[in-house]
């Protein structure tokens, strides 16, 4: 506090004026607000009005000044002033504080698929601006050029370097052209185990894909691509690609061991089994006049929510189906069946462009039953964490349930049958293809419990031959633990026949072709101890995670863990290159179709990558 109040005091009835001790005379403090208060007034008085005053008050503020507590208090205000500049001043492009704002704004960017013209938008600006006044908003020139390459770098190599650990990686593939614009996008995505046994996926590439799609040009891409990430083709255990030609031609032409997607080889099965009959043909016909009524009437949507609240039922609008999609046409079919109270409400007060039969409403109920499977097991190959273990005991699961009878099949036997046929066809041979096989046989829920008793024994020596392959480099075994745990090798092969057969799920169905064929074929020879001790011990449930099985397994049956490590990489569908390119339609849309597909390529490189960069930050 200043010396000056040593000669004044606050007078006590206005907190504005100051009372001198000497004159007794009122010296206004120099505003009306306690902000505004000074010292400047006081000293003026003394300077005039009282010299010797004056003259003790200049003596005791400079010996005040050189005490230490003084300077002490020099410099603090020296330093609150300095502080107070810097704030008032911009930060410089290279700062460290605007350099992270903006990493995070293109993070921003890439993730929640923002154009760069954000940084132009009104809201956008003021809302950075009321959280960081020093920071300058960037050009959108300054982001592209500047923030996006040096963001993607340091995914990039954090990607790279995870790759670089992986001994065996599966990849997915698609091709995708935009419906905005004259781009067509090829993708690579992976995914491996690491020694952990957790799952790791990664976008590599969605690289424009220019000129005609021929199987040479996809191949050369291909090239390209793993030349890029410097993957050998040691290492890569499989690519999932779609049921088109040109693709399967360009891995086999590149030199890389593919397989079909289960969920594009369930689309065909069911198209052609089921969708293409006459009758369905024509319900669904009826079906998808009505929803587009629906969709294209605001009016008549309107009436359709009222009377589903007078009939006190949830209300819901009715589903659009896609032609490439069979379950949008099962949602579809579903979502009409469950609204048929409403409809026949609908269509007794008003005008319907075609009418639903009852005819129409019985095929549509049977095949809403017939497909229900398909449906279970689509949604359970397009889960995160499906392999190609899954497609024999989905496969034997499905035609096990087809092949039954009920008596909820009258009216669609024929497309059931031809269903069934359909599925046969489609998946003819995948219990000797040793990439399903294997798999199937290293995924502890399965075993080789689903394998057709013909088929059984080839599937546990193509499992034997792998391991030996993996032995024969230098794996160390551990045999005599193994062997320790294995079963009496003199027990005879039992099979059980199958049930009575019943309908049911398809759940069911795992169930059922598990309890049959509990029992195991002993083998012989030290590896196949170890082999014949983890065939012989139970399954563990459907619902349980089969890497974390081998996590805890791994030190038990070593040979087999790195057979698991390795086979069951291998997606079951290429869902991931869809859902990216889902991402991809997102990046180039309405807002960005002038977008560069180098940047675009990059944004969706950290929207998918970045994630993984989070998670082994919170791992250290």
């Amino acid at each position: 506090m200043s010396v000056v109040w040593n000669y004044f005091q606050v007078s006590p009835s206005d907190v504005k004026v100051a009372i001198c001790n000497e004159c007794k005379a009122s010296v206004m403090r120099g505003g009306t607000k306690i902000s505004a208060f000074g010292t400047s007034n006081l000293i003026s008085h003394l300077r005039i009005n009282h010299a010797e005053s004056y003259e003790r008050f200049v003596q005791q503020s400079n010996e005040k000044k050189q005490s230490p507590a003084g300077q002490k208090q020099t410099t603090q205000m020296q330093m609150t002033l300095k502080e107070s500049n810097e704030k008032r001043q911009k930060y410089a492009k290279d700062h460290p504080r605007a350099k992270a704002i903006n990493r995070k704004i293109i993070e921003c960017i890439a993730l929640d698929n923002q154009p760069f013209s954000i940084v132009q938008d009104t809201g956008f600006t003021k809302l950075v601006e009321f959280l960081e006044p020093r920071f300058t908003m960037p050009s959108r020139r300054y982001l592209t050029d500047v923030c996006l390459p040096e963001l993607h770098r340091v995914v990039y190599s954090h990607v790279e370097k995870l790759i670089a650990e992986a001994v065996s990686i599966s990849f997915t593939t698609d091709i995708w052209s935009s419906s905005v614009s004259q781009v067509s996008m090829l993708s690579l995505t992976a995914q491996w185990l690491d020694n952990d046994f957790v799952l790791k996926k990664s976008v590599l590439h969605s690289q424009e894909c220019r000129g005609s799609h021929t199987a040479e040009a996809i191949a050369s891409a291909f090239e390209g691509m793993f030349e890029t990430w410097k993957i050998p083709k040691e290492i890569v255990h499989v690519v999932v690609r779609d049921n088109a030609r040109n693709i399967a031609k360009a891995a086999s032409e590149f030199g890389v061991p593919s397989l079909p997607c289960m969920a594009h080889t369930l689309q065909l099965a069911v198209n052609g089994g089921a969708l293409s009959q006459r009758s369905i043909a024509d319900a669904l016909a009826v079906g998808r006049r009505v929803v587009g009524h629906f969709k294209h009437s605001p009016l008549a949507y309107s009436r359709f929510e009222d009377i589903q609240k007078e009939l006190k039922m949830p209300v819901k609008k009715l589903q659009q189906d896609v032609s490439t999609r069979w379950n949008s046409t099962y949602y579809m079919m579903q979502s009409l069946v469950e609204q048929k109270r409403a409809l026949s409400a609908y269509a007794a007060d008003h005008e319907l462009p075609t009418t639903l039969t009852a005819s129409h409403w019985g095929i549509m109920e049977k095949v809403v039953n017939l497909l229900q499977p398909f449906e279970q097991l689509t949604r359970a190959i397009s889960s995160a964490e499906a392999t190609a273990a899954d497609v024999i005991p989905g496969v034997v699961s499905l035609t096990r349930l087809l092949a039954k009878t009920d008596e909820s099949d009258k009216g669609v036997q024929t497309a059931k049958h031809t269903l069934l046929e359909a599925v046969r066809k489609r998946f003819d041979g995948v219990q000797t293809e040793p990439l399903y096989a294997i798999a199937t046989m290293v995924d502890a829920r399965y075993k080789d419990r689903y394998f057709d008793p013909d088929k059984k024994e080839g599937a546990r020596n193509m499992l034997l031959k792998v391991v030996d392959e993996i032995a024969s480099v230098g794996c160390d075994q551990q045999e005599e633990a193994a062997g320790a745990s294995a079963g009496d090798p003199g027990q005879e092969d039992q099979y059980h026949p199958p049930k009575k057969a019943r309908a049911g799920s398809l759940l069911d169905m795992y169930e059922e072709i598990i309890t049959e064929n509990d029992v195991t074929n002993p083998t012989t020879g030290d590896l196949a101890l170890q082999v014949h001790a983890y065939l012989g011990e139970a399954t563990i449930p459907k619902t349980a995670c089969p890497f974390k099985y081998w996590s805890s397994t791994q030190i038990r049956f070593p040979a087999l863990a790195q057979v698991a490590r390795k086979y069951l990489t291998a997606p079951c569908t290429s869902i991931d290159s869809e859902r990216l390119f889902s991402a991809v339609s997102h990046v180039i849309d309405e807002k960005r179709n002038r977008i560069h597909c180098d940047n675009a390529e990059m944004l969706i490189f950290i929207q998918k990558n970045l994630p993984l960069t989070y998670m082994d930050k919170g791992k250290n």
